[in-house]
């Protein structure tokens, strides 16, 4: 049934997380107040997205806090209470996502395709986005604008960052040399890179002219790589991980020239900010979920892993398996495409 929401007044967009994920959907959004200026739109956020994306203009946010298990979701439905939206836009294919959608009073519920609609999704919307064939999250992300009529689905971004966070990130990032920022960590150890590797090529920037910076979040995994980046390198460089917010991380990420990360949000926060990213990849299809603008700096050893996984056909998220694939990526293949963005 064709959607008629031209006297659309409300939206909630129900997306908790993670970070890349997020970024994408700022995307979508950006599109949608694009074309409804007057849209009153909330978000429904998880707590730790929330510090990324807190001065977006023109959305409420609602914080939806996981970590307080089921009293998460009655505190949803007390926030929400007497409110009234015209659309539900629910992105997230996680039971945890569609339990919380039904705290959210709407009209019009929006999820996934059939072929995309996990873990029960369909059951808790009432209209679905067009299939997509092969699509990036981002491109998925923007298959929901097109179904409430927005007809502009270009991507582009507009994070606020305070001016003390800019000040911050001009400081750590000196103008007398081009900077390489890294971001090694992913949410899974597997993910990661060797540290002698990143080391390599922080290395080889620094030969180059670069100054190098460290970045990332506070978790032991994520300090414990750095020291060992560190420890392998034959440069003194500069250790930022565990040492700044999000929006000063987003700030610093957009002083860079460029940044070398895995699968993980920092790669997908610099896409943001127009900064050139090399994105390391062995799991997941870069195809899918590799940094938007520049997916042809991918570094990838995934096609050629997936392929010895799985016979037949290969689904298109389909994840490849192994606590060691990201060995089969060289220095020399990361060092190539640096050279190229340099």
């Amino acid at each position: 049934m064709k959607l008629d929401l031209t006297q659309m007044k409300s939206l909630c967009l129900l997306r908790l997380s993670a970070i890349g994920d997020v970024c994408h959907a700022v995307a979508m959004v950006q599109a949608i107040q694009r074309q409804y200026p007057n849209l009153a739109i909330t978000w429904v956020i998880g707590k730790v997205e929330y510090q990324l994306l807190k001065h977006l203009p023109g959305i409420e946010f609602v914080i939806f806090d996981k970590s307080q298990g089921w009293r998460s979701y009655l505190a949803l439905r007390k926030t929400l209470v007497g409110k009234k939206f015209d659309v539900l836009l629910h992105m997230q294919v996680a039971l945890r996502a569609s339990i919380a959608s039904l705290m959210i009073p709407a009209k019009v519920r929006i999820g996934f395709d059939k072929t995309r609609a996990k873990e029960g999704q369909w059951l808790v919307t009432n209209h679905a986005i067009e299939p997509q064939a092969e699509p990036h999250v981002l491109d998925g992300f923007m298959g929901f604008a097109k179904a409430i009529g927005v007809k502009d689905l270009n991507p582009s971004w507009n994070i606020p960052v305070p001016e003390t966070d800019t000040a911050f990130a001009k400081q750590a990032i000196t103008n007398d040399k081009p900077a390489l920022i890294i971001c090694a960590a992913a949410s899974k150890a597997e993910r990661n890179w060797l540290p002698e590797r990143y080391a390599a090529v922080a290395d080889h920037a620094v030969s180059k002219g670069y100054q190098v910076l460290l970045c990332g979040g506070p978790t032991a995994l994520e300090k414990q790589l750095a020291e060992s980046i560190q420890q392998f390198a034959n440069h003194e460089l500069a250790n930022w991980v565990g040492k700044t917010t999000l929006t000063q991380l987003l700030a610093m990420l957009k002083q860079a020239n460029l940044v070398l990360a895995p699968d993980t949000g920092p790669l997908h926060m610099a896409v943001t900010q127009g900064t050139p990213v090399i994105g390391l990849y062995a799991h997941s299809n870069p195809g899918r979920t590799g940094p938007y603008f520049y997916r042809d700096n991918t570094v990838s050893v995934y096609h050629q892993v997936i392929k010895q996984q799985v016979e037949g056909e290969i689904k298109w998220g389909k994840r490849a398996k192994g606590a060691d694939l990201m060995k089969m990526i060289s220095v020399a293949d990361v060092i190539s495409i640096f050279e190229q963005r340099s």
